[in-house]
Parts: C-alpha cells; sequence; structure tokens
C-alpha cells in the first residue's frame, strides 16, 4: 500500500485551514474514508503548548456532538457550545505561526482509480486552491521526511 501526502500551506490564516480541515472531514465521513484520509495540522512558529492547547480544543468541540445525536434539546446545546468552544479555540492560535495542513491518502494497490480520483478532487476544492499545495509520492526525494514530520505530529 503506498502513502501519498498532501501539504497545504495556508500562511498565518487559521480560519481557512480549519474550514479546509472541516470540509475534508465531511468528505472523510460521507464517503468512509476513515483510515484512508488522514488529516493533520502542523502549525510552526508557535509554541507546542499553544499550539497543542489549540489541538485540544478543536478536538473537544468536535466530541460533544457525537453523544447527543439522541436527543433533540441536547443536540442543540451542544452544537451551539462546540461552535462557541472552536471559535475560542481559534481566537487563542497564535495568529503569526504558520500553519499547514497535512493530508495522507492511503490506498491499496487495487484502488489506483480511487487514490487518483482524490488525488485530483482535494487540490483543485476553492478552499484548498489558495494554499500551494504540494504532493508529495512514496520515491520522492523528500518522502521520508514528509513521513517523520506527519508521524510526529498528533
Amino acid at each position: 500500500m503506498a502513502h501519498t501526502y498532501m501539504i497545504f500551506d495556508f500562511g498565518a490564516d487559521e480560519e481557512k485551514a480549519q474550514q479546509a480541515r472541516h470540509k475534508l472531514e465531511g468528505w472523510k465521513q460521507a464517503y468512509r474514508l476513515d483510515k484512508k484520509l488522514q488529516i493533520k495540522f502542523d502549525r510552526s512558529g508557535a509554541t507546542d503548548g499553544d499550539a497543542n492547547a489549540a489541538d485540544d480544543a478543536a478536538e473537544e468541540s468536535e466530541e460533544p456532538e457525537e453523544p447527543a445525536k439522541s436527543g433533540k434539546s441536547g443536540k442543540t446545546k451542544s452544537k451551539s457550545g462546540a461552535k462557541s468552544a472552536k471559535k475560542s479555540a481559534e481566537n487563542e492560535a497564535p495568529a503569526g505561526g504558520d500553519v499547514k495542513l497535512l493530508v495522507r491518502l492511503y490506498f491499496s494497490g487495487h484502488e489506483k482509480l480511487s487514490e487518483q480520483q482524490w488525488m485530483e478532487r482535494i487540490p483543485t476544492d476553492d478552499l484548498l486552491k489558495g494554499a500551494s499545495p504540494r504532493i508529495v509520492r512514496e520515491g520522492d526525494a523528500d518522502f521520508d521526511e514528509t513521513v517523520k514530520q506527519f508521524d510526529a505530529l498528533e
């Protein structure tokens, strides 16, 4: 199975990076790409504590939505709470650091057509076009470095 990495550099635009992540997460859920499409943020220029705090807050904002699906009143409360938590996480994120979105595609050998379709679809999305997409395939010179960078992120 071959890995392919896509790196999107959003500069200091944390909000646009979060919108792109949300879109990719929607595709991941809609097309059942659980292990085949993985997304991680690389916030360079920020201290590790600040970046991890922003990641933790963003993850916490997503978790309350899942258990609240059983009841209507709980659902509306958790969504509004999730939105406020997400906004506070974005406000706490450092404005000066560069934000990179790393996407790993992991399709098996018999899924070459699916991999090719996603390789064409993801970088051409409106949210991701302006982020100077860079594709790193297995065998490229900086592939090993990209794998280490992706595995080091949480």
